[in-house]
């Protein structure tokens, strides 16, 4: 984009899918100004049971193609793809690169009354140890329990975010971070949020939610003023999404995620 004063550039947004959607939710709110490029690489979700070599080489695609649209910025708005690829991602675009888990991670910290932090997320995120990693560096102290939930996934996707049988999964995850008394529960998956207020309900009130999503749009408005690449003003921002796999699919579940109707979707070939 030659020519274009570098803030002005949209940022970038990837996701093996659609839960990075609630992360795309709160950079609107919190960057009204900013136009947004969204990738929904929905032809291979989901990443959370690929191995790391197939993580960094889709990740590595996500990001070409939006660096190729002139964004000034990049968000890794999927758990999995932060846990695994996003060293590789920094030490090889030209643009800022931030991921979910460090802004998920330090506000646990922050909010972590007794040092009991819960992490939930998909296996790979998990069994990467990233979370628990960027906790250890932060906390050193912090007694950490962290969890796979694989089916939270499909039960977000399908819309059962609420009634018995959400709950019934919610108990078999989450009984041991309840019995463990953690103070501070991580959403370490972009699907989560959607089940917060169940999530809650079992976990009771002295549990605080992380929702990396919210964290991470913060760290996106202060890394953009820290560098002057933050557009205010009362104009809004433009927004364009694309994905690998069915439009139609996306536009309605989407829909769901970002809590509006979704339009502007183009399907797009990146592999």
């Amino acid at each position: 984009m030659k020519g274009t004063r570098p803030g002005s550039r949209p940022i970038g947004v990837f996701d093996s899918g659609m839960g990075g959607l609630t992360v795309f939710r709160e950079l609107i709110s919190r960057l009204p100004g900013e136009d947004i490029i969204y990738l929904g690489d929905t032809a291979r979700v989901p990443y959370g049971t690929r191995t790391p070599e197939t993580v960094i080489r889709y990740s590595f695609q996500n990001s070409s193609f939006l660096v190729k649209k002139g964004i000034k910025a990049l968000v890794v708005a999927c758990n999995t793809a932060s846990a695994v690829a996003i060293d590789d991602l920094k030490s090889r675009l030209s643009v800022p690169v931030i991921g979910v888990i460090e802004p998920g991670a330090r506000a646990a910290a922050r909010m972590s009354a007794g040092g009991k932090v819960g992490i939930i997320g998909t296996e790979a995120t998990i069994n990467s140890g990233s979370y628990q990693r960027t906790m250890r560096e932060i906390m050193p102290d912090a007694d950490i329990v962290s969890k796979p939930c694989p089916l939270f996934v499909p039960l977000v996707e399908e819309g059962w975010t609420s009634g018995k049988i959400t709950l019934s999964v919610i108990r078999e995850y989450l009984n041991t971070m309840k019995r463990r008394k953690v103070d501070t529960l991580v959403l370490g998956c972009t699907h989560y949020p959607l089940l917060k207020e169940a999530i809650s309900e079992y976990m009771g009130d002295d549990t605080v939610l992380i929702d990396s999503a919210v964290e991470v749009a913060k760290e996106v408005r202060k890394q953009l003023r820290a560098s002057g690449l933050l557009r205010e003003g009362k104009k809004k921002g433009k927004y364009a999404f694309f994905v690998t796999d069915s439009v139609d699919k996306f536009r309605v579940i989407g829909g769901m995620f970002l809590g509006r109707p979704i339009s502007n979707i183009e399907h797009v070939d990146i592999a």
